[in-house]
């Protein structure tokens, strides 16, 4: 089962260089761990959401705008294979993001083969 590891952040936060540098190394320690197992399949870091740009329907026609302030964004990504939510909740519990406030994890079953239903 492909499961979705988003980082969350929220943009009040202000990391110390403290905490900077141990994020960087949890998360290097993550990847070595999750990479070892066979278990990474990707990973990404996203740039600020305030260099996005979104684009939506208005009156039926697509509309490019800029991205939405938003009080927490998806600060990036870990996509791994494991064989079952408890795993994957095992594997989030790693990252140092569960450990600082204003940083969160969130995991996200992908849709697929694995029978899951779609629903907006």
């Amino acid at each position: 089962m492909k499961y979705l590891l988003v980082l969350q952040v929220d943009a009040g936060v202000q990391l110390t260089t403290g905490q900077r540098e141990a994020v960087d190394a949890g998360r290097g320690e993550f990847e070595r761990i999750a990479s070892e197992a066979g278990e990474l399949v990707s990973t990404q870091a996203l740039a600020d959401p305030s260099r996005s740009t979104v684009i939506r329907s208005r009156r039926g026609r697509p509309e490019v705008a800029a991205a939405p302030s938003r009080e927490d964004y998806m600060g990036g990504y870990y996509l791994v294979d494991v064989d079952d939510l408890e795993r994957a909740v095992e594997l989030a519990g790693l990252l140092p993001d569960v450990r600082i406030d204003g940083l969160a994890v969130e995991i996200r079953p992908i849709m697929g083969s694995s029978g899951l239903d779609f629903r907006c």
